[in-house]
């Protein structure tokens, strides 16, 4: 069956860094797109970055475009968030999930059929 598993998430300091991992497995990882969105208590799951099959096309959310980077390892089945220069509204559960397309990558949730369990991400100030 398919599974995405998250992780490296953490607490960490205002400016700091963090990668998380999403192991993928059950299906053919280099036939789709992936991507990372997040969500607070009482809100709704936001899409933050997704990546193509090919890895060679990426989408970001405004609010974290030039701090965070989507890249997948097709060989390792996996893709990975790169977060830099975080700040406490990054404070959120981040999850994974697998697209239904290969190339087109999109925000909206409904386009992603499969979710991993989550991983926190809580940033202080």
């Amino acid at each position: 069956q398919v599974q995405l598993v998250e992780s490296g998430g953490g607490l960490v300091q205002a400016g700091n860094s963090l990668r998380l991992s999403c192991a993928a497995s059950g299906f053919t990882f280099r036939v789709y797109g992936m991507a990372w969105f997040r969500q607070v208590p009482g809100k709704e799951r936001d899409f933050v970055a997704g990546v193509n099959r090919l890895g060679d096309s990426t989408y970001y959310a405004d609010s974290v475009k030039g701090r965070f980077t989507i890249f997948r390892d097709n060989a390792k089945d996996t893709v990975y968030l790169q977060m830099n220069r975080l700040q406490p509204e990054d404070t959120a559960v981040y999850y994974c999930a697998r697209s239904t397309s290969g190339l087109r990558i999109t925000s909206r949730a409904n386009d992603y059929t499969y979710w991993g369990q989550g991983t926190q991400v809580t940033v202080s100030s």
